[in-house]
């Protein structure tokens, strides 16, 4: 018995650097869109009365997290073509995970990437901005959207790990997973 759980171990874990490749090989092509969660957080969920623009009423990346960032931004760096654009969260562990992966790039907050909202109404219209700007992106370079994992099950009916690349086309109204990279 414990042979065989080695060796599923075993599988798994070459299944995912096979799947991780993949992802490294859509990038060196560039003009893909990665939706990137957040790094490593302090605490699994934010505080009752979470503001998106007040880092003292959230979680914050952990120290581990930080390090994680900044293994993004060089592993981006080294195997991918460049990284175009960033957009992130209004949330400082989104903002901070893009300003130490991708320090030369111009990052830009865009509120369609918080947390999926509690409102319907709101939710479908926050992920309606958020299919139309990966279904419009055209650069030859990589676009990255630093979110969370609301938003990425949200959009692809996929989970991601803290730190977790889910590379991402649209058909119609349809976000596809293409390929992950984990850090």
């Amino acid at each position: 018995m414990y042979r065989i759980l080695i060796f599923l171990g075993l599988l798994l874990g070459a299944s995912a650097a096979q799947a991780t490749e993949a992802g490294w090989a859509l990038l060196r092509g560039g003009g893909q869109v990665v939706l990137l969660r957040h790094a490593f957080a302090t605490s699994p969920q934010d505080p009752a009365n979470v503001v998106a623009n007040d880092c003292s009423t959230q979680r914050p990346l952990s120290e581990r997290g930080r390090q994680q960032a900044r293994k993004m931004g060089a592993l981006f760096s080294a195997r991918a073509e460049r990284t175009e654009k960033v957009f992130t969260s209004q949330y400082c562990r989104a903002i901070d995970t893009a300003e130490l992966a991708f320090r030369s790039v111009d990052t830009e907050k865009l509120p369609a990437l918080d947390p999926v909202a509690d409102d319907e109404a709101k939710a479908k219209a926050q992920l309606d901005d958020i299919r139309k700007l990966i279904a419009s992106w055209n650069g030859s370079g990589n676009l990255v959207l630093v979110t969370h994992l609301a938003n990425i099950q949200a959009l692809t009916g996929t989970s991601a790990r803290e730190g977790e690349a889910v590379i991402v086309s649209t058909e119609g109204d349809n976000v596809h997973v293409l390929a992950r990279i984990v850090f």
